[in-house]
């Protein structure tokens, strides 16, 4: 049921449009507000980011909501899944490896929101050369004021 919602979220045409870090409102839903949202939106993204790259895993997991999907390499993990099994993982590898990312590209219509960036990732993680283009995205919710992230993709490959 989950996942219905995610791909109905994804295909809502009216949204506004934020491209950080300079913050644009395409305004359909288009008011002061929604540029609040889209701010928001993307403050959530980049504490996720933030406690990643500061090895904060209780701040990474704050900031999902209790029943959040992860969905990377053809896997799907709940939140608990992921807590036990990819987030140590992560968390060595964002230490490890630099990463750049493209604008990030925040969507939202109402209590949903979603966003999309790019990155490109190269160095050395465990005795192996890392140079992969990436793509994430995430959608969030609002419940009593708070944004949650409700899932999260990513998906990479190798660079030539």
């Amino acid at each position: 049921m989950l996942l219905k919602f995610l791909i109905a979220t994804v295909l809502i045409s009216s949204a506004s449009m934020l491209t950080v870090p300079s913050v644009r409102d395409t305004g359909e839903v288009g008011s002061a507000r929604s540029t609040v949202d889209s701010a928001g939106v993307a403050a959530i993204v980049a504490s996720f980011h933030s406690a990643l790259a500061h090895s904060d895993s209780a701040g990474v997991l704050a900031l999902l909501a209790p029943d959040a999907l992860i969905l990377e390499s053809g896997d799907i993990e709940t939140r608990a899944e992921y807590r036990s099994h990819h987030l140590a993982a992560d968390i060595a590898f964002t230490a490890a490896v630099p990463s750049t990312s493209g604008p990030l590209k925040v969507f939202v219509s109402g209590s949903t929101a979603w966003t999309v960036r790019t990155s490109l990732t190269q160095g050395d993680y465990k005795g192996r050369f890392i140079n992969s283009a990436g793509v994430e995205s995430m959608v969030l919710t609002r419940s009593a004021g708070k944004w949650q992230i409700r899932s999260i993709h990513w998906s990479s490959h190798t660079r030539r």
